[in-house]
């Protein structure tokens, strides 16, 4: 079974955090620790960000560290072989988070088979269009058993939300809000509006909720609604700043989620 979905059949009550950092930075070559000492720290899945020169999607602690990234000479061939060599080391689900112009470039097949023999689980591509989805890239990742997790935001129609929910398998990542990534310090009323709205709407996949948690009121916040939470900018900064030493950036991280 796809590693994915064993550890959402498998959690039981346990609340999952999962962790984002793009990889290349802040060095070339920390992919590889930066995924083992999270493994080794408690982190439940990790998504490692695929640089792009273009990321629309970002606010800009994860464009810095996209520029950065590519800078340093980070490359979708390159990082592929940084996975492929801990592969045996990893038991965690590993998600690949980029956009869709590099691994066009590079060849959703060849992409597929390569991230599925580097030890990859699942791929979020947020610009990904939908119809796209469907017609060429989930039969190649089928054929690969990965899963192609998509976003839901505040702006997503229901009939799109279970549209969503009936053709994937893995977990649906919600969008805390329509904005940029980046840190924030609360989910205000119309955030937790909904998200219960979400619950309600009884979908079969589990859920995940990222973008701006970053201390304990939006980390609960997130917990409470969904299956856990994912962080990304605050880890990205935390990590920067530490040189990336992911030990030190964790102990941060820990400290902040704790107030």
């Amino acid at each position: 079974m796809n590693k994915i979905n064993t550890l959402f059949a498998t959690h039981g009550d346990k609340k999952l955090l999962s962790l984002y950092f793009c990889a290349g930075c802040p060095t070339l070559d920390g992919t590889a620790q930066v995924i083992k000492t999270m493994e080794r720290r408690g982190i439940d899945f990790i998504e490692v960000g695929i640089p792009f020169s273009d990321p629309l999607a970002d606010g800009p602690v994860i464009q810095t560290a996209a520029t950065r990234a590519l800078k340093n000479g980070m490359t979708v061939t390159l990082l592929l072989q940084q996975l492929r060599a801990i592969k045996d080391e990893v038991s965690i689900p590993l998600i690949l988070m980029g956009y869709l112009n590099p691994i066009l470039h590079y060849g959703i097949d060849r992409f597929c088979r390569d991230a599925a023999e580097a030890g990859v689980s699942g791929l979020i591509i947020p610009d990904l269009p939908f119809d796209d989805y469907l017609s060429t890239v989930k039969p190649a990742a089928d054929r690969y058993d990965l899963r192609i997790i998509m976003l839901i935001s505040p702006e997503t129609s229901d009939e799109r939300i279970r549209f969503i929910d009936d053709h994937t398998d893995g977990f649906i990542y919600m969008v805390s809000s329509a904005a940029i990534t980046g840190a924030q310090q609360s989910f205000d009323d119309a955030k937790q509006a909904y998200f219960r709205h979400i619950n309600q709407m009884q979908l079969r996949n589990p859920r995940m909720i990222g973008f701006g948690i970053s201390n304990k009121q939006t980390l609960e916040s997130a917990q409470a609604n969904a299956a856990g939470a994912i962080i990304g900018s605050k880890f990205v900064t935390l990590l920067n700043e530490t040189g990336g030493d992911a030990d030190a950036a964790l102990d941060q991280l820990f400290a902040a989620l704790r107030s």
